[in-house]
């Protein structure tokens, strides 16, 4: 195990909506995301969704209300909840996963998920590594 600078790993993304593995712990990833933008409706029809605000503001709505997150805030999305992202300005985010989940890695897309009705899919497969110094 390797210690992981995340101002470092941050500068090497080179588009958002994009999530990279930097560590792993007892079968979880521990993931770096940076967003900015609105994402579709959708729901991971298994898993809880756990993020850690590093930078920015995020705004996570659900059908039944809206959660705005700040730096150093920390929520976590249930399973099979419907909820959209939007990040109105540069958004980085940590997540922790089961080594199971997929992310996605497309310019409009986020985690492998299951889209609200009337949504369309994102782009699907796991995110690759980020590199280590």
């Amino acid at each position: 195990m390797q210690k992981v600078n995340i101002a470092e790993k941050f500068r090497v993304f080179d588009k958002y909506w994009q999530s990279k593995v930097v560590s792993e712990f007892n079968g979880q990833h521990v993931k770096l995301a940076k967003m900015k933008g609105e994402f579709e409706w959708h729901r991971h029809k298994s898993e809880d969704e756990f993020y850690l605000m590093l930078k920015g503001q995020l705004i996570i709505q659900m059908r039944d209300r809206e959660v705005v997150l700040g730096e150093g805030d920390l929520f976590v999305v249930p399973s099979d909840r419907d909820h959209r992202i939007i990040a109105r300005e540069d958004v980085h985010l940590l997540m922790i996963d089961p080594r199971s989940t997929a992310h996605s890695d497309a310019s409009a897309g986020v985690p492998d998920s299951e889209p609200a009705e009337g949504a369309a899919a994102p782009a699907s497969g796991a995110a690759p590594p980020m590199p280590t110094p």
